[in-house]
């Protein structure tokens, strides 16, 4: 289970593998697009730990790792955690007055296994851009030599070396140290019985779903978000003459068929959500803190499929996640927001000209957290203030947004409105009706005859959107 982290808590790094230069290497160019510098500078910290047989560590404490990475116990945690979903440690913990922790290193894949894990290659291909991911081919690529007018000569064991007897041998060996790697956790939704259940046995052999074919299937349905009946489908269309899956042509059909669907787009992270980094601290348990946490912890496709009463993106609505994910770099979070604003402003559509307009600011802006956005979106109140009093031609004196807990709107006598931030849940029509309320305040304040003739003036079906308000 895990704990909080504390200074104070112990911990020894053990080395699973063997590790070199050439691992170096492939860390910072295939691992750290991915994972960041931080958590690349964490592993490289554990590796510095030690000893002069790169097999184990002293004990140190939490604390001393935080003074010489100069970090904070949570980001420390943070790139940990990011170093065990990728598969470079293993995290154990022995609970006590003083919490233990064991950090088990294991090798990077090579950059051949990295490259064509669906998984990994896709987000590196995503996070680093078509022409830097070409250049990461480029580099790892085996130059091609013609052997064509050779002939192999090569030496066999047996040319040079006796037989000899190596029975002694058969348990001297395995406790010896090699290059090992960590498997990908991956919390698949899809049901591989079911999947098989659905290809007839005749083309169709089963005993070919051994341990690693069906990690495979996992990692293929996690990327591209495929359900059983699809994986299915890709599957008959990948099967050879012996029945068996070929995972090379899986992978293509799996593929083709995502960029058939999406434009010719390779998949994006649209069914992740905001980092932890970027979440608002808990203990918070305010209705606001409620609804940033529900845009914190749910993914943009998720997100928008609630918005659609379960009903899944259209082609058009999951092109304009990927838009605003991979192109315009928002984070999940503040995309969900995103989506949240434009639906209420928009008729409930989304239009993809509108939400270019209004992701184009936020990008610039440089907005990361679903606070920050939600901010933005709320002057959404101050255009309907400036838009209301240049219709009306009255001006208050000051106006401010705050939580009001009994009214949508307050004017004072000394003409100052404040405007209840729980307005944004609303669409603008309505925020535009409590702000022209309001200001009708300004010149009457009571609800006098005069009072409504007035707001009616201005907004003919006041009454209709004024129904709306709950």
């Amino acid at each position: 289970m895990d704990k909080n982290v504390l200074p104070a808590d112990t911990f020894f790094v053990v080395n699973k593998t063997t590790l070199n230069d050439n691992d170096r290497k492939l860390i910072v160019m295939l691992y750290q697009p991915i994972i960041g510098t931080i958590a690349v500078n964490l592993y490289f910290t554990f590796w510095s730990y030690l000893d002069k047989s790169e097999i184990i560590s002293n004990d140190w404490t939490h604390h001393h790792l935080m003074t010489s990475m100069r970090l904070k116990l949570s980001d420390i945690k943070q790139a940990r955690e990011k170093l065990e979903a990728i598969g470079l440690i293993k995290t154990y913990l022995k609970c006590g007055n003083v919490n233990s922790y064991v950090y088990q290193m294991f090798s990077p894949l090579s950059a051949s296994e990295f490259l064509n894990n669906p998984i990994l290659g896709t987000t590196l291909y995503n996070n680093v851009g078509a022409s830097e991911y070409d250049k990461i081919i480029d580099y790892f690529r085996i130059p091609h030599i013609n052997l064509k007018d050779y002939e192999d000569i090569t030496c066999t064991f047996s040319d040079i070396f006796e037989s000899t007897d190596i029975s002694s041998f058969d348990n001297m060996i395995a406790d010896i140290r090699k290059n090992t790697t960590n498997k990908l956790q991956i919390a698949s939704k899809i049901d591989i019985e079911n999947i098989a259940s659905l290809i007839p046995e005749e083309m169709f052999n089963r005993k070919c779903l051994t341990r690693e074919t069906k990690d495979f299937i996992y990692k293929l349905s996690f990327i591209y978000n495929f359900d059983d009946e699809k994986m299915s489908e890709l599957i008959r269309n990948s099967l050879n003459e012996r029945k068996g899956i070929n995972k090379a042509l899986l992978k293509e059909n799996a593929r083709r068929f995502y960029q058939f669907e999406h434009s010719g787009k390779l998949p994006s992270l649209v069914y992740r959500n905001q980092p932890e980094y970027l979440r608002k601290p808990v203990g918070d348990n305010s209705k606001k803190a409620k609804i940033i946490y529900q845009f914190e912890t749910t993914s943009p496709y998720d997100f928008l499929c609630s918005k659609s009463n379960g009903s899944k993106p259209t082609k058009a609505e999951l092109s304009i996640l990927e838009y605003l994910l991979m192109d315009m770099n928002l984070k999940p979070g503040v995309v969900n927001v995103l989506i949240d604003y434009v639906l209420k402003i928009n008729n409930n559509k989304l239009t993809r000209n509108f939400i270019e307009i209004i992701a184009s600011q936020w990008a610039k802006s440089k907005v990361e957290t679903v606070e920050s956005a939600m901010k933005i979106a709320e002057k959404e109140v101050a255009m309907a203030m400036m838009v209301v009093t240049r219709i009306v031609g009255i001006k208050a004196n000051k106006y401010r947004i705050k939580r009001l807990k009994t009214a949508w709107g307050t004017c004072t006598q000394n003409k100052n409105i404040t405007i209840n931030s729980e307005l944004m849940k609303y669409d603008r029509q309505v925020i535009q009706y409590v702000v022209l309320h309001e200001i009708c305040h300004l010149k009457y304040m009571n609800h006098s005859k005069e009072f409504w003739n007035m707001v009616e003036k201005y907004m003919k079906d006041y009454k209709e959107v004024r129904s709306r308000l709950k």
